[in-house]
């Protein structure tokens, strides 16, 4: 996710490799006057390009951002039941009043509490949703453990950490009405889940950098609805693309 994620440290960054469903979308990079920028090639001009933050940008841009192109973001709100995102409020409204499409995302620490208590105080603090066109369903950031590289689990068992998933899926749907979406790599799907197939009703956020598609996709997912492709670029924080028109955001945003 995007730098500074965690209340502590930079995120932990490793190689992502996943596939594409509808559309090959590659980052190439373009070279001019000494600067190097990514940019999307055209045969992926049509898809929805958006980004996700944390407190790492702080006061954005929103204005320039919607200016560069950006359609939606993700923003985190919270980290495990301690961290609330500083400057989440500002971002998430200053976002929404430039005419992006906005949504929030909870970094998970399974090991900390359970996935129910996680999703409650997700909800209670940011990751509510509503049916206005504007609003993405919340998020659940899943990935390799930030604070112990000898921990890429959290110490859980395969079958513990599905049910860590399924549980903070459930409390998050009771609360909201919607499945949350879940941002994830292959690797770390198939190393920490055993390749479960269980989480497959919920839209995938697929994390895979410097390639020319998303990859092969977790177990149980025939596509991906947010492909995250880069951690840098022409809008502030990672780069996503929607898989997916403009009016198929906004229905994606309204619960359609």
């Amino acid at each position: 996710m995007a730098r500074g994620r965690t209340p502590f440290r930079a995120p932990l960054r490793t190689p992502f490799r996943r596939r594409s469903h509808v559309i090959a979308a590659c980052v190439a990079a373009l070279a001019v006057g000494g600067t190097l920028l990514a940019e999307l090639p055209a045969s992926a001009a049509s898809l929805p390009k958006g980004h996700d933050v944390s407190s790492h940008q702080k006061n954005v841009d929103w204005a320039s951002a919607k200016a560069k192109g950006a359609k939606f973001v993700y923003i985190k709100a919270t980290e495990s039941t301690t961290y609330q995102n500083p400057y989440f409020g500002r971002q998430y409204d200053g976002a929404r009043g430039a005419g992006i499409i906005r949504g929030a995302y909870h970094f998970a620490l399974p090991n900390k509490s359970s996935g129910k208590t996680q999703a409650a105080y997700f909800v209670r603090h940011g990751g509510a949703w509503t049916a206005d066109g504007w609003t993405l369903p919340p998020a659940l950031d899943i990935e390799y453990n930030p604070y112990d590289s000898k921990q890429k689990c959290y110490g859980l068992s395969r079958a513990s950490m599905v049910g860590w998933i399924r549980s903070f899926s459930s409390e998050v749907q009771r609360l909201t009405g919607r499945r949350p979406v879940i941002y994830t790599t292959a690797h770390w799907w198939t190393l920490c889940t055993g390749g479960s197939g269980a989480l497959a009703a919920n839209p995938l956020w697929i994390a895979r950098h410097d390639s020319a598609d998303a990859g092969s996709l977790p177990a149980g997912w025939s596509y991906w609805t947010f492909w995250q492709y880069d951690n840098s670029g022409s809008l502030p924080g990672d780069q996503n693309l929607f898989n997916g028109t403009q009016a198929r955001l906004k229905r994606f945003a309204r619960g359609h």
